[in-house]
């Protein structure tokens, strides 16, 4: 498995805005080997808001057919030259190969 995480970092009350815009349907949910999309914001943020995007997929070749896909490319070419909202601090991505899972004893199989 690997998990794609994007960290966006923005000014006070505008996690909203980003949560809506990642939680909306697009072309990578008809991918195939995407698992899951997830959502969260830091709850423990203080002066900034911090908003993570986590994409877990099945393998890293399911990851790279996305990132040579054509949706994702045209995705790219329509924003860029185009400046992020001024509002975004500051954005970071990372990729983690997943290396163990460990389930709650109380999950049902």
């Amino acid at each position: 498995m690997l998990i794609q995480t994007r960290t966006i970092v923005v000014e006070k009350g505008f996690a909203d805005q980003v949560v809506e815009r990642f939680s909306k349907e697009g072309a990578i949910d008809s991918m195939e080997g995407l698992l899951d999309v997830s959502v969260m914001v830091n709850k423990r943020a203080k002066e900034q808001e911090e908003v993570v995007v986590m994409i877990r997929w099945e393998s890293e070749e399911a990851w790279k057919n996305w990132e040579k896909s054509d949706a994702h490319i045209q995705g790219h070419r329509q924003s860029k030259g185009q400046p992020k909202p001024e509002y975004v601090i500051s954005t970071s991505v990372n990729m983690y190969e997943v290396k163990a899972v460990r389930k709650g004893k109380a999950v049902k199989q």
